[in-house]
């Protein structure tokens, strides 16, 4: 990440963290082998309110959440951490099977980043670590 300035929060250096949010065991699994093979730092929550914890406690550089869960869906979920000033900046990529139009625009009105259709490919994930992850540090060094 060369070309990005120092500052007193020089991240630029770190591995990113990770918060997969899914019911699926298999889903989380899986994106879980795909990113650690990438060397990022993983973090797992089974539904949203164990998500929102996460959140709190290890402040994830990116969140991928599945939209259909039990209790607190994936765009309830995504739009509690976009609404507090807090956690607003982290980028969201809802995860779905559904990968219409409406199901595109719901999530941006919940203030997902992106939308990622399932089945997922381990190059989708790590395009969409890149994509979000440089445009907070570059965000943040601005």
């Amino acid at each position: 990440m060369a070309g990005l300035g120092p500052s007193s929060t020089d991240n630029s250096t770190a591995v990113p963290t990770i918060l997969v949010v899914d019911d699926s065991k298999t889903v989380r699994r899986t994106a879980s082998g795909f990113l650690s093979d990438r060397g990022v730092n993983v973090e797992i929550a089974v539904d949203g309110f164990e998500a929102l914890a996460k959140v709190v406690d290890i402040k994830p550089d990116l969140i991928f959440i599945d939209i259909m869960m039990p209790r607190l869906d994936g765009y309830q979920t995504c739009a509690l951490i976009k609404n507090n000033a807090q956690f607003r900046d982290i980028p969201i990529v809802l995860l779905s099977s559904k990968d219409g139009l409406f199901d595109r625009a719901r999530g941006r009105v919940a203030g997902a980043d992106d939308h990622l259709a399932k089945p997922f490919t381990a190059e989708q994930l790590a395009q969409a670590i890149d994509k979000h992850t440089l445009e907070t540090a570059q965000s943040n060094n601005d």
